[in-house]
């Protein structure tokens, strides 16, 4: 049953007595970043986003809402998987030999505080492809984290999750629902305030301790109807297509010349992905050789060297860089995992230099295929 919240401070103070390390959105150089918060009043009370292909800007909003904005550059993946993180270190023995040792820290223990549905979702795509087998580096990070899900009543210009199959909002709380508490923001001439549910054993205990209300049906349901609304506002959508089969169908199509003539190869749009997981290994010794270190950093399929294989790489061009990273996404990500790779987030689309919107990519090549279909006759057959 939804309570009423009418503050987050006692919940972030008893996340953080709880030994948690909260982390959310706050403000930060022009931008909503995620940083680990001490107190509640360091979320971005009354600011909201305004997007578009290659644009980011800041805009005071009217109230005091604290998740009435979309997407910033960085997603919890930084979190769960590390830009750059060591694997091991060697130290030279006396008798010439290396003593190999691997990093002892304990991972951190995290609470997420505003995880986006689209975000809860990637977490999700990210444990399916990093978390198996309980001893890995994800897994242990992974472990205990505590989520609440703030869901989305205002989309952003760029938002598109609907049409890649989430939503703005999580279902009812139960086990196993993916986060520990989810929290809708209704913010108006009376303050702000949270309806609050719980998805977990944790969550309700943890509910438990905060002074809430009970949260009356009518409020329930303009936090119900807040949600819903927000489903009819995405800012853009993916073709109603199946587009496993249309970017197999696809891999000659003359838009792939169009959007590597625009391309810088930069892979922003790999770095602001919450679900984009490549990495590379590296090795570094000091001057001496007495030391060296093994390093995991995240890498893009965008960097020539990605494919690299002897004799050079396999993908040369820009075209075949972007085509690999879109059709992976949208595509064979599903022959690997069974799912998309897309979680219609849209910051691809924001952070991307020239303003690349994948979206409208995929229209275009929709768009050529049915042209190219109907040219062979076989329109009355799709």
């Amino acid at each position: 049953m939804p309570v009423l919240l009418t503050s987050l401070d006692p919940l972030v103070a008893a996340l953080r007595a709880d030994g948690y390390r909260v982390v959310g959105p706050t403000v930060r150089d022009g931008a909503i970043v995620l940083a680990e918060l001490d107190r509640a009043d360091m979320l971005p009370y009354g600011w909201g986003v305004r997007l578009g292909p290659g644009g980011y800007r800041l805009r005071e909003r009217d109230d005091r809402a604290a998740f009435a904005n979309s997407a910033g550059p960085q997603s919890w993946k930084q979190f769960l998987h590390p830009p750059r993180q060591q694997l091991w270190s060697a130290e030279r023995d006396s008798d010439g030999g290396f003593t190999v040792a691997e990093p002892a820290d304990e991972p951190p223990r995290y609470a997420f505080l505003g995880v986006r549905p689209c975000d809860l979702r990637a977490i999700s795509v990210l444990d399916h492809v990093l978390g198996a087998g309980a001893d890995n580096r994800y897994a242990r990070r992974r472990e205990g984290i505590f989520i609440v899900v703030a869901n989305c009543t205002e989309p952003g210009e760029t938002c598109f999750c609907v049409s890649a199959g989430g939503g703005p909002g999580v279902g009812p709380g139960h086990d196993g629902a993916g986060y520990d508490l989810a929290l809708t923001e209704l913010a108006d001439d009376d303050g702000v305030r949270y309806v609050v549910d719980a998805g977990s054993e944790d969550g309700w205990r943890l509910l438990d301790r905060l002074p809430y209300e009970a949260a009356e049906p009518p409020t329930t349901a303009r936090a119900r109807d807040a949600v819903a609304r927000a489903a009819d506002r995405m800012g853009r959508t993916l073709p109603a297509a199946d587009l496993r089969a249309l970017l197999a169908g696809t891999l000659e199509a003359a838009r792939w010349d169009d959007v590597a003539a625009r391309c810088l190869s930069c892979g922003n749009c790999t770095m602001v992905c919450p679900t984009c997981f490549c990495t590379s290994v590296e090795d570094t010794t000091d001057l001496t050789g007495d030391h060296a270190e093994r390093w995991l950093r995240w890498e893009s399929c965008f960097d020539l060297d990605f494919s690299y294989l002897h004799g050079g790489p396999v993908r040369s061009s820009r075209r075949s860089r972007y085509r690999q990273w879109l059709t992976h996404k949208l595509g064979t990500w599903h022959d690997q995992f069974g799912e998309s790779g897309c979680v219609g987030c849209g910051r691809c689309i924001v952070w991307c230099p020239v303003g690349i919107d994948i979206t409208e990519e995929t229209h275009a090549l929709a768009a050529e295929y049915e042209a190219s279909t109907d040219d062979r006759g076989g329109g009355a057959q799709r």
